[in-house]
């Protein structure tokens, strides 16, 4: 009798709902001191919660270093990890990593920055040419006069980075835009070392009439970017001088709003993290995931900042 009782109460447990099977999904940003992915966490942690049998872990390099983000995935690869969604700091790193998460039953997706010819099963996240594209467009509608332009980029080894360097140029194409030597330079995702090279690239090239920063690292340090513009903001208000700069996070939108900067095109990280975990999840059902998943652009300019901000 006493077994019966126990069988039943077995049984029991398993059909309650709160007993389905968990999984353990890691979202791997380039990253963690990067604050565009503390927005990405959120959402997966919004996610997670949501569908409720879902650990949402958030791990990554603090600082843009590949190598060190290989060995964090292989981590969570001997931890047999239900399944990654990474950020690609190096293309020619992730794919060796993904590789082998892929080798131990583990899948994988990418987003915010893809290596496409890996064995990922999906990428989610912005269209990096089309945003790219965007950048040198809004570049072009606030002056069509064109000058020099210089842009600064993150990693050299980030091949999102790599698609929004050449979509700006081909945007610029044809125009009187020009692109000075030795652009784009690369902060490896350091925002200080982002205004520095702002104020380098002044420096060098004093007729230098546009700055594009392809990720939001400068205005990621706002007291140090809010400095340079602000020996640049005479210049700026006359349209002689302009700044077009990637990302929306609230605080980019307060320096916009405070005339620092004059358009942003963001992206939406947040989104990437929801969508990382109903993916994955998708995934480990058994269901097939789209190979491409985009989230979509903003175009922020001094018009619409206000709007933004409330």
């Amino acid at each position: 009798m006493r077994k019966a009782l126990l069988a039943a109460a077995v049984l029991a447990m398993m059909a309650t709902p709160g007993l389905a099977q968990s999984y353990r999904f890691v979202i791997v940003p380039k990253a963690m001191n990067n604050p565009f992915f503390d927005f990405a966490r959120d959402g997966c942690q919004k996610r997670a919660k949501e569908l409720g049998n879902i650990e949402c872990i958030y791990k990554g390099p603090v600082e843009h270093e590949p190598a060190t983000q290989a060995q964090i995935i292989q981590d969570f690869v001997t931890q047999k990890v239900d399944g990654l969604a990474i950020s690609v700091a190096d293309v020619a790193a992730m794919t060796k990593s993904i590789e082998a998460a892929s080798a131990a039953g583990i899948p994988v997706i990418t987003f915010d920055s893809d290596a496409p010819g890996s064995k990922r099963i999906a990428y989610i996240g912005t269209d990096n040419k089309e945003f790219g594209l965007a950048l040198g467009k809004q570049l072009l509608k606030l002056r069509p006069d064109g000058g020099r332009y210089a842009m600064i980029s993150g990693g050299p080894g980030a091949e999102n980075l790599a698609e929004r360097v050449d979509g700006v140029r081909e945007a610029l194409k044809g125009s009187k835009w020009t692109e000075v030597g030795g652009s784009p330079t690369f902060c490896n995702d350091d925002p200080a070392l982002g205004v520095q090279q702002m104020t380098d690239l002044r420096t060098a090239a004093p007729d230098l009439a546009a700055i594009i920063p392809v990720g939001g690292w400068p205005m990621f340090a706002p007291e140090g970017f809010k400095a340079f513009a602000s020996k640049s903001k005479k210049d700026m208000d006359a349209g002689k001088f302009t700044l077009v700069v990637a990302d929306t996070l609230k605080m980019q939108l307060e320096l916009l709003n405070e005339g620092y900067a004059n358009a942003l095109i963001g992206q939406r990280p947040f989104e990437m993290g929801e969508k990382a975990m109903d993916t994955l999840l998708a995934i480990k059902k058994g269901q097939k995931a789209p190979p491409i998943i985009h989230t979509g652009l903003d175009v922020v300019t001094r018009d619409n900042v206000a709007a933004m901000l409330k």
